[in-house]
């Protein structure tokens, strides 16, 4: 295999975009598009799982990279999948980046720049550091600080935005999600399992968006208040086992 290498000859870090998609067809092709123009260096892969719309055919018919589950895998199942995948091909880092249009390109290449320079293992774009942009719903904010304030009691570290699904980690990193990752609603979980491992993670700010299309599978304050009793509970076992 022939690596890529830049002008002094040193090997460029090969980066990879994982995009989990589920019914994202109105969407995915401005997120790809998005990538390709402000984020350069980046390869991506859309993760489709198992969509009950055409998001599949609309990649396709659009020329996108994409791997098709035969079978809904459920959000860490698709990110799992796109670790596996960048482990598997020699990624140097990978970043899980939203199909709905809310995550903004333009910051990956800065994102990368401090992951290296700060020697992190797992870098967070967080909405909450400066607070521009879209905060996120209501019920949702309130479930966000519920578990910054959680992972403080339990592990002494402050992360601003624990639900964030805009996560650039390392290779290291990398393989250890290819390996094991969190089934349902895995960002948190895993922040808490990096800690436990005595991984870095740090967080830096960024702007974020409103969905472009869709909707959020927590729009309900039932469905929210599953989503913190489930991951609360995912949590406290991820600390003490």
């Amino acid at each position: 295999m022939i690596l890529k290498r830049d002008v002094k000859g040193e090997r460029c870090m090969k980066k990879l975009v994982i995009i989990p998609a589920y019914n994202e067809k109105d969407s995915i092709v401005n997120t790809v598009k998005d990538i390709k123009d402000n984020a350069p260096g980046f390869d991506y892969i859309v993760v489709n799982d198992c969509s009950t719309d055409n998001t599949y055919d609309v990649c396709v018919e659009n020329g996108l990279k994409v791997i098709n589950l035969p079978l809904n895998l459920g959000i860490g199942g698709a990110v799992q999948t796109g670790y596996l995948y960048a482990f598997q091909n020699g990624y140097d880092i990978a970043v899980q980046f939203d199909g709905d249009g809310q995550h903004d390109a333009a910051y990956l290449n800065e994102m990368a720049d401090y992951l290296v320079k700060n020697e992190c293992d797992m870098v967070i774009g967080s909405r909450f550091i400066e607070k521009e942009g879209f905060q996120s719903s209501f019920i949702r904010r309130v479930g966000i600080k519920y578990f910054t304030f959680l992972i403080h009691l339990l592990t002494g570290k402050t992360i601003t935005d624990p639900t964030s699904g805009m996560r650039m980690c390392n290779r290291r990193t990398i393989e250890m999600f290819a390996k094991e990752y969190p089934i349902d609603y895995p960002e948190p979980e895993s922040t808490v399992r990096l800690i436990r491992h005595k991984r870095k993670i740090e967080e830096v700010p960024v702007i974020m968006r409103e969905r472009a299309e869709g909707v959020s599978s927590l729009s309900s304050v039932r469905h929210s208040v599953y989503y913190m009793i489930k991951v609360s509970i995912a949590i406290l076992v991820e600390k003490w086992r």
